[in-house]
């Protein structure tokens, strides 16, 4: 038996009998893991997580696997270039535990709301800044729900 289409009132796709919410003609996630390991990944830098092509509407987010841990007092944020820390607030990454949802500089291990959503214009990337000391260990995993504004707009883990 083949799979028909689920269409809304206006024709977009919605997903397939099969899976009706496989398919969201607006909105995609993307998703990247960082395990965080000193002199790589948890290093003092700013990194690519999600490269955008065009213009989108983007809510960003992580969920914490392994505690992260630092040498020192090490911070880390989320955010453009020339707003490294408009996405998710510059946060003490001691402060973000297993289980938790990092949107904002108060990580939280229960049920969270959605992130602000932002529009991000002309193809800036969204990063990951970590400063003051290294991140030794630790587990994130980020999401990133967004819709297209422009015409070919796209948004991938970096």
């Amino acid at each position: 038996m083949g799979r028909a289409v689920l269409q809304n009132g206006s024709g977009v796709e919605l997903g397939t009998t099969a899976n009706p919410l496989i398919v969201n003609s607006n909105q995609r996630i993307a998703s990247k893991a960082i395990t965080y390991v000193a002199g790589t990944t948890g290093a003092i830098a700013t990194v690519d997580l999600f490269t955008v092509t065009g213009s989108v509407l983007a809510r960003t987010f992580a969920i914490c696997t392994t505690a992260l841990e630092s040498g020192g007092v090490s911070t880390i944020e989320v955010g453009v270039t020339g707003a490294t820390a408009i996405i998710i607030a510059l946060t003490t990454s001691t402060a973000i535990i297993a289980n938790e949802i990092w949107l904002d500089n108060s990580p939280t291990v229960i049920v969270d709301a959605l992130p602000a959503q932002f529009i991000i214009p002309n193809g800036l990337d969204i990063k990951q800044k970590i400063t003051d000391a290294t991140i030794t260990v630790g587990l994130l995993t980020y999401y990133c729900i967004w819709e297209p504004l422009s015409s070919g707009a796209t948004v991938v883990a970096a």
